[in-house]
């Protein structure tokens, strides 16, 4: 039995983020009997507390949250953890903690995976010494892990071009968004709030700048057609800059995060395209689950987007690219599901991690 623990996340259940959706389902759709899962959380996000999930055990650490600049001591807390518990794996999800390594290498000489994730280190919501700090993780994880994990093709041309070392390319699922929600509550969900079926763009996402939310909402501030854009619009200067900039325009519906699973699948899965503006990471969580409703997609140019819609969406680089990309007939929406199929099902993923994992 290969004991194997994942650090790096807020915790299971997943309650919201890429990384916790995929713990979720590594636990969920496993395959192999010969793993066992210890998972470690935040104990400060999570309130009640389990001792196991799933099948897998629940760890938790104490007086510090997974996200923000609290990832860095939390993540390292957690490995601390792990070499007193001895565990044949390690999977590290992100860099945060990485920086840790070389101490952890010495007392740690068994299996270590990392998922490096989306280049953190280049986000614009992080300063100087923050993106420092990130790139030197980011370096030590590479130098350090036995494998390191790409989820997007662009991220492992990066780390080949950047540090002269192959990676393991496994993408992110999205089949997980699919579910069942009767066309009587889905009709009762678009009337409250005030929408038709498939006459609306739609778009989800941090609101951060690089993910070029001012992009979006100024090209659609350019036309009169419906724009639904769910996001964290408060957590932020940026956010709520725009908010009060675009909340005036008619076809403009601005709306907070929703995490009622049956309301978010009723809005995807009745727009009528997917607008996608982010310029940062890799295999993109929001962009594979659009690609399981079968509808248009106008992405941001870079080789991520591409990468993952197999260049068959459509692209733009500003405001004016979109607004003219709007006028133009919708790019084929079903060509997005047939990918999504063939590259971002959950179970040959797990698959592809249990191999890791085992070999």
């Amino acid at each position: 039995m290969n004991k194997t623990a994942i650090v790096g996340i807020q915790g299971l259940p997943a309650q919201y983020g890429g990384f916790e959706t995929l713990a979720e389902n590594l636990i969920t759709h496993r395959h192999s009997p010969d793993i066992a899962y210890t998972i470690y959380c935040s104990a400060q996000d999570y309130p009640r507390r389990l001792s196991s999930y799933q099948g897998a055990d629940l760890k938790y650490i104490p007086f510090l949250h997974a996200n923000g600049i609290q990832s860095i001591p939390y993540d390292i807390l957690s490995l601390i953890h792990c070499i007193l518990k001895g565990y044949d794996t390690l999977l590290i999800l992100g860099v945060s903690g990485c920086i840790f390594l070389p101490l952890l290498r010495l007392f740690y000489r068994k299996k270590l995976i990392v998922n490096i994730d989306g280049l953190e280190h280049k986000r614009d919501k992080w300063g100087k010494f923050a993106k420092w700090f990130l790139r030197v993780s980011e370096a030590m994880a590479v130098k350090y892990a036995d494998t390191i994990i790409a989820d997007n093709k662009g991220i492992q041309e990066y780390v080949m071009e950047t540090y002269h070392k192959p990676s393991v390319l496994i993408t992110y699922g999205g089949d997980h968004v699919i579910r069942h929600v009767d066309e009587e509550k889905q009709l009762a969900l678009l009337q409250e709030k005030g929408l038709s079926r498939k006459e609306y763009a739609i778009a989800v996402c941090r609101i951060e700048p690089e993910n070029n939310c001012h992009i979006i909402l100024d090209a659609f501030a350019h036309t009169r057609q419906q724009l639904v854009f769910i996001g964290n619009w408060n957590r932020s200067p940026y956010g709520t800059h725009l908010k009060e900039k675009y909340s005036c325009y008619a076809n403009i519906r601005i709306m907070d995060s929703i995490y009622d699973l049956d309301t978010l699948y009723t809005l995807r899965q009745n727009a009528r395209l997917y607008l996608h503006g982010h310029s940062a990471g890799g295999t993109n969580p929001s962009l594979v689950e659009a690609m399981f409703f079968g509808i248009p997609i106008l992405a941001y140019d870079v080789a991520y987007n591409r990468h993952t819609t197999c260049n068959q969406a459509a692209y733009f680089s500003n405001s004016q690219q979109l607004q003219k990309l709007l006028e133009q007939p919708e790019p084929d929406g079903q060509s997005m599901l047939k990918i999504a199929r063939q590259h971002y099902l959950w179970n040959p993923i797990v698959e592809q991690y249990e191999s890791t994992i085992l070999t």
